[in-house]
């Protein structure tokens, strides 16, 4: 019950002021499960559409039965069905697609994950043009991409709804530090930014408390690679499911207090970013203040180290090639 008892006590404080419909596209696999259980205890959220390709109404029946006061309902796997749970929503999350198995990368999940991406992506842009929407499904570099590239098709970009839910990152780091230097993880707030797969993600520990962990190669091998330590110790039955769901929850309930009107809600996720346009880079993590419109105002990645410059010029070459794969993808495969 801890789980439970400090998402609503502490995460999800706020009141909700206005009604909120939330839907998540994949919620019957092994993100979307925990995602939706905890969107449901989630005072914001007034209603919970659930959509996936088998099995959405069967977790929302599951799911329904939880007493909190938001409504869930479970879509069929239909055009309309998707239609239907995407109309009026507020936010939708997309961890829909195939987990990694070991030795598998996150791009290699690419083919399978890129098409699937894309024509949620379509019926987004069809159905909520205006909804926040925050993509799950990796490689997240590659997916956000993609979206954006579905939305400019159709006329309906708008670059402050589009998010790449990066909160994983920094939810491992804080917890890798604390296990290192013996402190409780709430009080370890370490800035990561780049991307979402192993060199692209910078940890930026000469902003922490702990600037010597700066250059402990280790633990910042261990926050760029920790998705693997998941993906090894599950040996073949999937990736990273229930930290995600926590991470993209707390993404999803930051999104909500801060259309609310709450000021001062900063996260960290990867969106179309001024920082390094000049560099050919469309889109970067860093943190972000969000607002009624979305993204507020993108911070700045602040001063580094010279470790920390090198990490940024390997993330550069990485991400630049990431994000062109998956803008290219979208040319060379339009949706029908």
């Amino acid at each position: 019950m801890f789980m439970a008892s400090r998402i609503q006590s502490r995460a999800f404080s706020a009141s909700a002021r206005q009604l909120s419909k939330v839907t998540v596209l994949g919620a019957a696999g092994g993100i979307g499960q925990p995602l939706s259980l905890l969107l449901k205890l989630n005072p914001l959220v007034t209603e919970l559409a659930l959509y996936d390709i088998r099995g959405g109404p069967g977790v929302a029946a599951d799911i329904s039965h939880i007493n909190t006061k938001s409504s869930v309902k479970g879509y069929d796997p239909t055009p309309t069905g998707l239609s239907s749970a995407l109309k009026d929503a507020k936010v939708v999350l997309i961890p829909a697609g195939v987990p990694r198995k070991p030795g598998m990368t996150r791009d290699d999940l690419f083919n399978t994950n890129a098409s699937i991406v894309r024509d949620l992506a379509k019926a987004c842009a069809e159905s909520c043009p205006e909804a926040n929407i925050l993509v799950i499904s990796n490689p997240v570099n590659s997916t956000v991409p993609i979206v954006a590239e579905m939305f400019k098709a159709r006329g309906v970009y708008n670059p402050k709804r589009l998010f790449g839910v990066t909160t994983l990152d920094v939810v491992r780091a804080s917890r890798f530090v604390s296990e290192v230097k013996g402190t409780d993880p709430v009080d370890e707030n370490i800035t990561v930014v780049g991307g979402h797969s192993g060199v692209t993600i910078v940890p930026l520990f000469s902003q922490s408390s702990h600037p010597d962990l700066s250059s402990d190669a280790a633990i910042i091998q261990r926050v760029q690679f920790g998705g693997d330590e998941v993906v090894k110790a599950k040996d073949g039955a999937g990736s990273a499911t229930l930290s995600m769901a926590m991470a993209g929850a707390r993404m999803a309930n930051s999104v909500l207090r801060a259309a609310g009107g709450e000021k001062g809600v900063v996260e960290p996720t990867f969106v179309d970013s001024p920082l390094y346009k000049d560099q050919g880079i469309e889109f970067f993590s860093s943190k972000v203040e969000l607002g009624p419109e979305g993204v507020s105002k993108i911070h700045p990645v602040g001063a580094v180290d010279a470790v920390e410059e090198k990490l940024l010029e390997a993330c550069f070459g990485d991400l630049k090639k990431n994000i062109d794969k998956g803008k290219a993808f979208v040319a060379q495969n339009p949706a029908k």
